[in-house]
């Protein structure tokens, strides 16, 4: 479907944290039939979540939903995988620079 103007609406969602030795993250999950696409935005109202280490919760939250128009999808698209690799700058090499 093709979007000419930008499009929103408030769902409820769950905030998912992480934070052990093994994992550090943060997920949000939005309900079934809510996917988020190219070039959307995903705000989350609420407090800032605090976890202390060693922990994993799950807190219930809304969240708007702005799914992005037809030109902002393709423009994500287009330069998604450029930004991605900007993102994965690493060296082999053993020296370090001074």
């Amino acid at each position: 479907m093709l979007r000419r103007f930008k499009t929103k609406f408030t769902v409820p969602c769950t905030v998912e944290v992480s934070h052990t030795f093994e994992s550090l993250h943060a997920h949000v999950v939005l309900p079934d039939g809510v996917h988020a696409e190219p070039g959307d935005e995903i705000i989350v109202h609420g407090s800032p979540i605090r976890v202390p280490y060693g922990e994993v919760v799950s807190i219930p939250r809304e969240a708007t939903v702005i799914r992005a128009t037809a030109v902002e999808r393709l423009w994500t698209r287009l330069t998604g995988d450029i930004e991605f690799m900007e993102l994965c700058e690493f060296s082999f090499s053993e020296k370090v620079a001074a």
